[in-house]
């Protein structure tokens, strides 16, 4: 039996230099683990603690109904769904839904604002298609201000990468948006003021978002949720509250 063990230690310079150099990609690698992954735990704890209580669920009807209208949409929640590969393209996000739109409608582009969100004039490609260039009024049958259900598709991503002035990013901070607050949209030279009275977040498809109505002028807003991920889709639902004063 061993009385005494001895352990030849190395100390050498290129030895302590190897093992401190993997502890500190141990640590980076930990905070880029942080930091990809807090945005999306902390956007799902706040769904659930706030959303619930202010949030109304899309009706189960209404999404089967409108489910049989327009087929599969999104793919699967599946990352590797072959579905959608490229999300800057407006046409990929409900590739199956019916492609109607009004022909009388010759508007190529409007603006849009969010003063909470700092969002000012964004553009808004009526009918467009690249999402990296603008807001995309999706499908138009309507315009805003008029009777009927603007959608308006805008990229989000996570809250480290945000800027305002990039389309791929500008819609990351929807979320926080709360009931009352104003999305202001010009048109012709005219500011037609919707206020918030809806959001809520659904899986991808539950497509009676897209459902026209024509008892009032709504603004719908869509982007994916939780930031950086396309798992969900959050829509906000706004409602005309103000004309514009004619010049």
């Amino acid at each position: 039996m061993a009385v005494y063990c001895y352990v030849k230690q190395n100390n050498s310079v290129s030895r302590r230099l190897v093992n401190r150099l993997s502890y500190l990609m141990l640590v980076i690698g930990a905070v880029l683990l942080f930091w990809s992954f807090y945005p999306i735990i902390s956007f799902e704890l706040f769904s659930l603690l706030s959303f619930s209580h202010r949030v109304s669920p899309v009706p189960v009807s209404r999404t089967s109904e409108a489910v049989a209208a327009a087929g599969s949409i999104l793919g699967s929640s599946d990352g590797f769904s072959s579905n959608l590969r490229d999300f800057t393209a407006a046409n990929q996000w409900f590739p199956s839904a019916p492609q109607t739109t009004n022909s009388k409608i010759t508007l190529k582009e409007y603006t849009l604002s969010i003063p909470k969100l700092n969002i000012s004039q964004a553009k808004v490609t009526v009918g467009g298609n690249d999402l990296s260039r603008s807001m995309v009024h999706y499908l138009p049958t309507s315009l805003p201000g008029d009777y009927g259900n603007v959608v308006i598709f805008c990229h989000s991503t996570l809250p480290q990468l945000y800027n305002v002035k990039d389309y791929k990013t500008i819609c990351t901070y929807l979320p926080s948006l709360e009931k009352g607050d104003l999305i202001v949209v010009r048109r012709d030279n005219l500011d037609y003021e919707f206020a918030v009275s809806d959001m809520f977040v659904v899986d991808p498809d539950q497509v009676s978002v897209l459902q026209q109505k024509y008892d009032a002028s709504y603004l719908t807003m869509i982007t994916c949720v939780p930031p950086g991920t396309y798992w969900k889709r959050l829509v906000v639902r706004a409602k005309l509250t103000k004309l514009p004063t004619q010049p």
